[in-house]
């Protein structure tokens, strides 16, 4: 039996990489909303980020007006362009990730999604790779998206919430395990009072997320232990 009540799973880097689908695709989505941008957006490091918190960086350096009509225009315009681009080259879903998904399953491991994506987008993405069915989605699932806010910490509340509306008792943050790969994933796990694991299958190393704070660490989903902290001796 799991020793978490909730495991909480990002998506990018943490269960898929997408290939870059999502920053050619928020690219497209800027320059049709906010014009051409002459590459200005490559500065943009999106590790970690929500994908509202990616456009409001963006429109600054773009000197763009803020106004969350304005993000909510780009994002849908952003969705669009992901369900093209989610089938280019470099798509790949991350060593041991099907393996642990079936084993939450089968041992009914309370799990879901705290990710910087919209749902849709999220969505997208797993299914690509045939991992959508692994989650439920919708207003009553367990999750928490980019539409639950800018910062990662409400996202984390947001699915904490859900965890408890969904299964009928109170979650205590520490109950929860937050699975990601950036140190931003860490921080936000903490600022709610969550442990985190961290896997070194983004752009982080074991040593950069060990500096960051992480609980745990594993190299990516299919370490021994990593299951075991997930999935219970």
């Amino acid at each position: 039996m799991s020793r978490f009540a909730v495991v909480l799973l990002d998506v990018d880097g943490t269960l898929v990489h997408a290939g870059g689908a999502g920053r050619r695709s928020i690219e497209r989505a800027l320059e049709a909303r906010c014009g051409p941008h002459d590459g200005a957006l490559r500065a943009l490091r999106l590790d970690g980020m929500t994908d509202r918190l990616i456009v409001r960086e963006a429109m600054a350096l773009l000197d763009h007006p803020w106004s969350d009509a304005a993000c909510d225009g780009v994002l849908a315009e952003y969705l669009e362009h992901l369900r093209a681009e989610i089938d280019g080259p470099g798509y790949a879903v991350l060593p041991g990730v099907v393996a642990l998904l079936e084993e939450l399953a089968a041992r009914a491991v309370p799990h879901g999604l705290c990710t910087g994506n919209l749902e849709e987008g999220a969505r997208l993405k797993l299914a690509r790779g045939g991992l959508d069915r692994f989650f439920e989605w919708g207003p009553t699932a367990i999750g928490g998206f980019a539409h639950d806010g800018e910062a990662r910490d409400q996202i984390v509340e947001a699915a904490l919430r859900r965890t408890a509306a969904r299964l009928g008792w109170a979650i205590a943050p520490a109950d929860a395990l937050v699975v990601g790969d950036t140190p931003r994933d860490v921080e936000a796990a903490h600022a709610v009072g969550c442990q985190a694991l961290a896997v070194a299958t983004g752009r982080f190393s074991l040593d950069e997320l060990a500096a960051a704070g992480a609980d745990h660490l594993a190299p990516d989903l299919g370490d021994p232990a990593a299951l075991r902290l997930m999935l219970g001796a």
